[in-house]
């Protein structure tokens, strides 16, 4: 039996370019951005592009991979921090926070993802990120500060609820109006 042989340094390389042209391509120019257009952003032939992703489809599906690994990196970095000692009521707050503002500036890939039908193949990194995030609402939730009929699955709808198109101050006004649903201080007004 044969092993794998494990890509090429150049190959390595030229997926991680395309990904990041891929991913700004779309945020600036909307999921009707070419093929080609990516290629050149990337530096890389049209060739090599396809030789990666063979449709454009693919390609948008693995930038949608990217993201929402990235996003469970986060949840399991929250669910660390909670686990050495801080609220885990802050920390959902927190990650909340941050999915939003990510999903401002990543909103285009998920219009082109929906547009093409892309969806990430693999979900090992949406189980881990739900599995972080379940944890962090079980903590908070046995310290008492996280309501205790909050799962995962409100978390995940206040993500596709969020005022994304709307400027950061309404951003954040909203993470305010929404906090005291999940946790159970009270509404914090301003002065």
């Amino acid at each position: 039996m044969t092993q794998a042989r494990a890509p090429r340094a150049d190959a390595v390389r030229n997926r991680k370019k395309i990904l990041a042209a891929a991913g700004e391509q779309i945020t600036a120019h909307g999921p009707q951005v070419g093929m080609d257009e990516i290629a050149a952003a990337a530096g890389v032939a049209v060739g090599t592009l396809y030789r990666h992703f063979p449709t454009k489809t693919d390609l948008v599906g693995a930038v949608v991979a990217g993201y929402v690994a990235r996003v469970a990196d986060d949840a399991e970095a929250a669910l660390a921090r909670v686990t050495a000692g801080a609220r885990a009521a802050d920390e959902l707050t927190a990650f909340l926070g941050r999915v939003i503002e990510a999903s401002v500036t990543d909103r285009a890939v998920k219009a082109a993802a929906r547009t093409l039908g892309a969806e990430p193949g693999d979900h090992a990194d949406e189980d881990r990120g739900g599995a972080a995030v379940a944890a962090i609402v079980r903590a908070g939730q046995a310290d008492g500060d996280i309501h205790p009929d909050v799962t995962v699955g409100d978390i995940y709808l206040l993500f596709s609820t969020a005022p994304t198109e709307q400027p950061p101050a309404a951003r954040a006004r909203w993470l305010a109006l929404v906090t005291p649903g999940l946790t159970t201080r009270a509404r914090q007004t301003e002065s």
